[in-house]
């Protein structure tokens, strides 16, 4: 079980920094090139827009065919998309290339974060596989945009995706030798369910409630605190650290969850890294210093970085075994609209509440949501 997750961490970093670097790139080089900043923003949003409409069907493919399949496809659009950018790079080129290695990501996680839930054998093993497969993201955050940075500082942003479609065929190295499990076939009278049947479900419904208040909490201090850190006067890379040191605490805290999860159950997890981000949340707009906001953006990195992998716990315990493709469909989906919306909204509020009451209205809303995270107990334990 080590052995393969180790490769499929590999894998995942691969395939999601190919998605980052080019994340990374894309609006770099429409802004050198005279696009405007909306256009810009268009392109940006097409990273996230191709899974907010593919989850489901991803979710449901994967239930169907299990890891390799999907992920060879994903492997192949992410390599057209990168490699289409390297010989074309034109805007409109960059934004079908950003919908192709966005959408090919979104598949390839599917497939992957049902996979491990699958090969787990007991709960803390399944809560220290997807604590584990939370590390790839962070690695990828970092080793995407860096590599496509040193590529177009020193040989331009051709050779950038070229690199970047490279990245995809060194995932289907890792991915391909990995043994699949058995396909679990659908009751009876269970083969044309609707995905959204999964949301009649109490506690479902209740678990995508709690990723939704904890994900609007990672888009408000995505959008926000830069907005915040231009009114306190800071610098471009003192908002820049901010903003980074909450990355690396994410990543920390995740590095070492597979040695707590043992010890923990999710729902304690859940409900305290919700009533612990409303308290970060309701400080940060009293912070003026790059120093104080960084030292709220650490602690609120710790909290935030830890609920994923218990989400992900949760959710392959409450669902049926032949329908967590579809589950994680539905989970992704909700988190890529949520990064769609949530800035226009967070930016319309601010408009009028300022961005003080921006941060005061989330932490309330995420301090009044724990108790959801709280009740994920009760209907375990009379599950």
């Amino acid at each position: 079980m080590k052995r393969e997750l180790a490769k499929l961490i590999a894998g995942q970093v691969c395939l999601h920094a190919c998605m980052t670097g080019m994340r990374m790139a894309a609006p770099l080089m429409a802004l050198r090139s005279g696009q405007s900043e909306a256009a810009v923003g268009v392109l940006l949003a097409l990273f996230a827009l191709t899974q907010v409409f593919l989850a489901l069907p991803a979710g449901r493919y994967a239930d169907t065919h299990g890891l390799k399949r999907p992920v060879m496809w994903s492997v192949l659009t992410s390599f057209v998309g990168a490699g289409m950018a390297a010989l074309w790079p034109i805007f409109p080129v960059l934004c079908v290339s950003a919908l192709l290695t966005g959408g090919a990501t979104g598949a390839a996680v599917i497939a992957l974060q049902r996979h491990v839930g699958r090969a787990a054998q007991d709960l803390t093993q399944l809560k220290q596989a997807f604590s584990w497969l939370a590390i790839g993201p962070a690695i990828s955050n970092f080793i995407g945009p860096f590599t496509a940075g040193l590529l177009i500082d020193h040989a331009g942003f051709q050779w950038a995706y070229g690199a970047m479609a490279l990245l995809p065929l060194l995932a289907w190295c890792w991915v391909r030798k990995t043994r699949e499990l058995p396909s679990y076939v659908k009751p009876e009278g269970h083969e044309k369910n609707s995905a959204w049947d999964l949301l009649n479900a109490p506690m479902f419904r209740r678990l995508m409630l709690v990723n939704w208040f904890l994900s609007a909490c990672w888009d408000v201090h995505t959008f926000v605190v830069p907005i915040m850190g231009h009114e306190r006067g800071l610098s471009a890379s003192a908002i820049g650290s901010i903003l980074g040191a909450f990355a690396i605490a994410a990543a920390l805290i995740r590095i070492g969850l597979p040695f707590l999860v043992a010890h923990l159950k999710e729902w304690q997890v859940l409900t305290g890294a919700m009533l612990i981000s409303s308290v970060f949340l309701a400080l940060y707009p009293l912070m003026n210093t790059a120093l104080s906001m960084g030292c709220c953006s650490v602690l609120l990195g710790f909290s935030l970085g830890s609920v994923q992998p218990m989400v992900m716990s949760t959710l392959h315990q409450i669902t049926p075994e032949s329908r967590h493709g579809e589950a994680i469909g539905l989970r992704l989906m909700g988190i890529n609209a949520s990064s769609v919306v949530m800035p226009i909204v967070f930016g319309a509020a601010g408009a009028v509440i300022g961005i003080g009451g921006v941060f005061w209205s989330v932490s309330a809303l995420v301090g009044l949501g724990s108790r959801s995270a709280y009740l994920l107990r009760i209907g375990k334990k009379n599950g």
